[in-house]
């Protein structure tokens, strides 16, 4: 079923759409949990919050593209999820991903207001438009889908120490581009 038909089930407030949503982006969401998470019900816990929150979100909004959106809802509940499951120990792999991304963004124990994490979130998007695709699409594999070094470099075909290497750079160009644009890390 394609996403304009599923997300027209949601405004019709249709049981059918929890269905289609599950039968088609399932895997999807799952694949984004599990990058963040180890637990296989937290895991499932965390695909049927999903779709949860999107029953609750559409209406009143209505994604651009259906899968992004259900991503980004994933994701955010993941990290959620995450937070909670780590709060009193830091020893999982996806603190690893976070680690290697201290030194471009600010801490997230830092008070900021909505705005600035706004223009902050504009200029990653701003750098991430303006390099190569390859490094883009590394990156973004990395630090939105969290996967790890190994799949990412079957995925692209290449060695890991050449996935660290083009990842090293590239956080190292964010962090320029940030610095240039006045953001204090």
């Amino acid at each position: 079923m394609k996403d304009r038909a599923i997300v027209h089930l949601y405004l019709q407030r249709s049981q059918q759409a929890l269905v289609e949503t599950k039968n088609k982006y399932g895997a999807y969401c799952k694949a984004i949990a599990r990058n963040i998470l180890s637990n296989y019900s937290d895991i499932e816990e965390c695909e049927n919050d999903t779709y949860l929150a999107a029953w609750n979100a559409i209406p009143p909004n209505m994604p651009r593209k259906f899968s992004v959106f259900l991503g980004r809802i994933t994701r955010n509940i993941a990290l959620d999820k995450h937070g909670y499951n780590t709060a009193k120990k830091r020893t999982r792999q996806f603190e690893v991903i976070l680690s290697e991304l201290e030194g471009c963004i600010a801490s997230p124990d830092t008070v900021e207001t909505e705005y600035e994490a706004g223009e902050i979130a504009n200029l990653i998007n701003q750098f991430l438009y303006a390099i190569d695709e390859q490094a883009r699409n590394l990156f973004i594999r990395r630090y939105w889908y969290s996967d790890s070094i190994e799949s990412i470099a079957r995925m692209f075909r290449m060695s890991s120490s050449k996935v660290k290497s083009i990842l090293f750079r590239t956080r190292n160009k964010l962090k320029d581009h940030l610095h240039k644009e006045g953001v204090n890390l």
